[in-house]
């Protein structure tokens, strides 16, 4: 007998998007304040990671929309290309 439906209502997940990576010295970052631009080593047009519990699920891409910013689901990831992401 499966569980009910109630029980999924208390299951969390965080979920991540990545939009990219980089690497600068850590007296660099610590210099930073707020409103500080980070560089990262992804083009616009590139798909990101989006990633649950840590684990990536899905690739996507970022939507604009006014003032709103979402992320559109574009490929949802088999287990092999879940083990190409690297942190």
């Amino acid at each position: 007998m499966g569980l009910p439906v109630n029980s999924v209502n208390n299951v969390y997940v965080e979920l991540s998007v990545v939009l990219g990576k980089t690497t600068l010295p850590i007296h660099q970052l610590l210099k930073m304040g707020r409103g500080a631009v980070i560089e990262l080593g992804t083009k616009q047009d590139e798909e990101i990671w989006i990633l649950a519990n840590n684990v990536p699920i899905a690739r996507g891409e970022i939507v604009v929309q006014g003032e709103r910013v979402a992320v559109s689901v574009t490929s949802v990831l088999t287990a092999a290309e879940a083990g190409s992401f690297q942190t």
